[in-house]
């Protein structure tokens, strides 16, 4: 039989070639779709403007969307090429016998990881969870954020600045073999956050509950937190 490629037609012609040239193909066709995806990704990719995070608060899916796309909206932005991540579901508690305790810790695990990566700048939370950002360390003083304000804005704000405690040092680790011991801390107290469910969007949505706003300490974002702290209370 002449298996000449010259001599071979239709599917013979195909099959030689597939037969010959099978891992350069296979190759080529990996290659290609690495250089697509690169660049599909590469013109679809949306700049994340603001991380933003829902603890122990449930929003509708009305005030969700107006927390996200509202903001950027209000900012005229392109929606195709930017957005506003938010964190939703996130669930804290220190107490032991909570029928979430897993959860819990499940989403401890992810704020803590999304604070160290810098993809936490805002947190919006119910009393319990501001008590746990602030006695961690994580909230800046929120009432020096704010003189990035207008005085007039800052003049709306400021009856809602909230003051909570951080905890600089204490003897936990110590006392936990023996608890015996005192437990003795170190604390410091400073605004840390802002009621916004007093007043603003929270307030037009008829919000049940007190939500507070918190600003990540590490958060490389203050500018926009500062301008998505405005679009909430006005």
């Amino acid at each position: 039989m002449n298996t000449c490629p010259n001599h071979l037609h239709g599917k013979q012609k195909i099959q030689y070639i597939w037969d010959y040239y099978k891992l350069p193909i296979v190759i080529c066709l990996i290659f290609l779709y690495i250089i697509s995806y690169t660049v599909h990704g590469y013109f679809t990719k949306k700049e994340t403007l603001l991380y933003t995070g829902l603890v122990n608060v449930s929003a509708s899916s009305q005030l969700t969307d107006e927390l996200s796309c509202g903001f950027l909206d209000s900012l005229n932005t392109n929606t195709s090429k930017t957005e506003l991540k938010l964190y939703t579901g996130l669930y804290l508690t220190d107490n032991p016998d909570d029928s979430n305790h897993e959860y819990t810790y499940a989403s401890r695990i992810k704020t803590v990881a999304s604070i160290a990566d810098e993809r936490l700048d805002v947190v919006l939370m119910n009393k319990e969870a501001f008590d746990a950002f602030s006695q961690n360390g994580y909230l800046c003083n929120i009432e020096e954020l704010l003189l990035k304000l207008d005085s007039e804005t800052m003049a709306e704000c400021k009856p809602y600045i909230t003051d909570n405690i951080v905890i600089l040092e204490d003897n936990a680790d110590e006392i936990m073999p023996d608890d015996s011991q005192p437990y003795q801390a170190v604390t410091d107290e400073f605004p840390m956050g802002l009621l916004v469910s007093q007043k603003g969007l929270f307030k037009r949505a008829g919000f049940d509950g007190d939500v507070y706003l918190g600003v990540i300490k590490n958060s490389p974002r203050m500018d926009m937190a500062v301008e998505y702290i405005k679009y909430l209370i006005l």
